[in-house]
């Protein structure tokens, strides 16, 4: 049985991020991309052109509140999961997830709210080795989806 796994992108200022997103999203087999605030939607063309026709073949939904979304998939038991480095992140790779399973991914200069990250499940972080302190949100959304893909599809044959 296929396990469950979205993402929400809460507040993504740029078009570019959301087509690499889906993009990256469909060759993990995403199963849906909730787009909240003022995250561009995938009828641009600049997504289209970055998402190379990705934008087709995830069902996405927008929402302009991400809290919304957040509780109603928590009331439909998924986990839910913010990427973003905090006091009580913990490195993604010693992260068990669960299934179904939400992963946010915030805007580029501000983060995750505090407010977003008061209602996840569990914070996790990509560990920084250099001087900078992140990486760009579509390639730290690409290593984490496929970490969290390969612990869950690992324990489902377990």
């Amino acid at each position: 049985m296929k396990k469950q796994f979205y993402l929400i992108l809460d507040n993504i200022r740029s078009l570019h991020n959301v087509g690499a997103i889906f993009r990256t999203a469909d060759g993990a087999g995403i199963d849906k991309i909730f787009l909240c605030g003022i995250t561009g939607k995938p009828t641009s063309d600049k997504v289209k052109k970055v998402s190379l026709g990705a934008e087709e073949s995830i069902p996405w939904e927008h929402a302009s509140q991400t809290w919304r979304v957040i509780e109603n998939l928590k009331s439909q038991g998924f986990q839910i999961v913010a990427l973003e480095q905090s006091s009580k992140s913990i490195n993604y790779c010693k992260f068990k997830p669960k299934s179904p399973l939400a992963l946010i991914l915030g805007n580029e200069v501000q983060g995750i709210s505090s407010k977003i990250l008061k209602r996840a499940d569990k914070t996790i972080h990509l560990p920084m080795k250099g001087k900078k302190e992140s990486l760009n949100v579509s390639v730290a959304a690409g290593i984490a989806i496929f970490k969290l893909i390969e612990f869950i599809n690992f324990h489902q044959l377990s």
